[in-house]
Formats: C-alpha cells, structure tokens, sequence
C-alpha cells in the first residue's frame, strides 16, 4: 500500500505532465504547478527537492505511458511486420500528437540538448530504447522469416524512429499530420519492400 507521500508524489507527476509536455521544462514554473495541482508550495518541495526533479519525474511517467499505449498496440498482432505496422499507426494517430502535446522525447529531448545533461541523458536512453524495440522486431522478423534477411535491423530503427519523430514536429508545427501520412506510407512500402 502507498504511503500519503508515495499518493502525492504520483499526483504532481500525474498533473504535471500534459503542462510541462506542452509549455516545456523552462515555460513551466512552480506556480503552474501549483495551479495544476492545487497544491500550496510546500505541498510541492516536500516531494519534490526541485523544478529539475519534478521534471525528470515527469519525463518518465510520460515515457511509461507512452510505452504502454505502444506496447497495448503490439499486443494482439502475431507477426513482427503487424508490430511495425502498428508503431506506425500509433504515430499516425493525430490525436495521440494534439492531445499529449506531442512526443516526450522530443520535446524534452530538444529543450535539453544544450542546457541540462541530467535531462538530455534520461532522453537519450529513451531514443535508444525505442529504437532497439524497432530493431528487434526487424530481427525477429527475419529470424521467423517474415524479412529478407539484407535489412539491417539497427539502420532501420534509425531511419523509422528519426523518420516520424520529424514527422511529429511537422505536425505540431502545422497542425495537421499531412505530412506524418506522408511518412508512414513511405515506412510501411519499405516495410513491404523487404517482406517475404
């Protein structure tokens, strides 16, 4: 059983995560957090040491969430080439990009590059996480035969991951996934390219 503290906690990282997704780490000020939370600020620093902490927190609870809305897609498809369809659906999801406020990864990925390594390094393990999910799919296809086996796994998790992590820009950016379509149908016909 959760203590009142452990309940807390998770409830400011709950609150927290749409508003600093959205606004990003530096728009985010402890009193947005309080507004969200309704918490006075004591509420907030005795869970939390700092702003930093709570966002590193956050970073995570929106990677766990993301993962299981991923996984939840992987889970009733049989083959790996089903799988890499459906991450690629997950993407092409226009209200997955508009309500979440876009990709984690990417946009604490992009606040972060230059300015807190702590943060750059959680979303650096994130990247590589995502992309080794691809890459076994790809070897697992070609194991179970579903591939030709010249893919090469690892060259193709980049290319799809960097591929619609753009596309997630672009479409925040212009409000629309036009050009997220645009970017899963050329995923998916490689995809095909090298099934059996």
């Amino acid at each position: 059983m959760k203590t009142k503290g452990e309940k807390t906690r998770e409830f400011i990282i709950a609150q927290s995560a749409a508003l600093l997704n959205k606004k990003g780490m530096a728009g985010t000020s402890i009193s947005d957090i309080m507004e969200a939370t309704k918490l006075a600020k004591g509420g907030i620093y005795g869970n939390f040491e700092n702003k930093e902490e709570i966002c590193g927190a956050v970073f995570d609870y929106l990677m766990e969430r993301l993962n299981a809305r991923i996984e939840g897609r992987l889970a009733d498809k049989a083959t790996n080439k089903e799988k890499l369809l459906a991450i690629l659906d997950h993407y092409n999801d226009v209200t997955f990009i508009s309500n979440a406020g876009g990709c984690p990864m990417l946009n604490f990925g992009t606040e972060s590059d230059d300015t807190d390594p702590v943060m750059k390094e959680k979303v650096a393990g994130a990247i590589k996480a995502s992309q080794a999910r691809i890459a076994r799919l790809v070897s697992a296809g070609i194991a179970a035969g579903e591939f030709v086996d010249t893919v090469h796994p690892q060259t193709f998790a980049v290319k799809m991951f960097t591929m619609f992590e753009g596309a997630v820009l672009v479409s925040k950016v212009f409000d629309n996934n036009s050009q997220m379509k645009i970017i899963i149908k050329l995923l998916k016909e490689e995809i095909e390219s090298f099934s059996l």
